[in-house]
């Protein structure tokens, strides 16, 4: 299985680099809006495009993917919300285990049914430790996941639930408040996780200015993640790129 994708995060985490992904949810874009898209994350310096969500309904993710990877040398890493959003045209995917939950099957039991598509597809597949912060509303995450997120102010049990996953193997661990979150991640949370783990710390959800963008990579996040902001305003994209590159550790 190819590794690049890997390597690079684990290499930009150990020198510090903070790096912003665009997270595009294939049943909100069309082609002029990705034409849009891919011009100003250009110009604003986006490192990863993720695409996918926990309900994509449409049959535009196959056409996203091909249609970032024609137009664009940024990164296309899936995100998905189910074993259909597997995709060989994409340079990888976030092989997640939701091991903030205690639902089987998304612990295991679909990465069961997935892998075999995964290993044909032969995309590389980052194992990811995927944790679920409570983000003041419910989600269609933790709805679709039948999950309870950990409680906004429970720094140690999201501590330890990072450091379960990195002895587990995980490559990556990736903390998201959900798509339509009221409130972002904490700055000591985040600084909590990555004091006690050794890997990339993926952040995401609630996120919606340049200020927070900066917060949350000032206190340890490698990869901020946003996307509802952006749908809404593409404008955004250079200005939280600017702040989360602009994070001197």
């Amino acid at each position: 299985m190819r590794s690049a994708i890997t390597q690079l995060l684990h290499k930009n985490s150990r020198l510090n680099h903070r790096q912003f992904a665009v997270l595009i949810d294939p049943d909100e874009v069309d082609i002029p809006a990705l034409e849009k898209l891919v011009s100003i994350a250009k110009d604003g310096g986006v490192d990863y495009f993720f695409v996918g969500g926990s309900l994509v309904i449409g049959n535009f993710l196959d056409t996203t993917i091909k249609y970032l990877k024609q137009h664009t040398s940024i990164p296309v890493i899936i995100f998905p919300g189910s074993i259909q959003q597997v995709n060989p045209h994409a340079d990888a995917l976030l092989f997640l285990s939701l091991i903030s939950g205690r639902n089987p099957e998304l612990l295991i039991g679909n990465h069961v049914l997935a892998a075999p598509y995964v290993k044909k597809s032969g995309i590389e597949a980052i194992s990811t430790g995927y944790i679920l912060i409570d983000g003041g509303a419910p989600t269609t995450v933790s709805y679709i996941s039948n999950t309870t997120p950990i409680p906004h102010d429970k720094n140690e049990i999201a501590v330890c639930t990072a450091m379960a996953g990195e002895l587990l193997g995980m490559q990556t661990i990736y903390m998201d408040a959900g798509s339509g979150a009221k409130r972002f991640i904490s700055a000591e949370m985040i600084a909590a996780v990555k004091k006690n783990i050794a890997l990339p710390l993926i952040v995401g959800g609630g996120i919606k200015t340049p200020e927070a963008a900066y917060e949350l990579s000032n206190a340890g996040a490698d990869v901020i993640v946003v996307g509802n902001a952006i749908e809404k305003d593409t404008a955004l994209i250079k200005e939280i790129s600017f702040a989360i590159h602009s994070v001197s550790v």
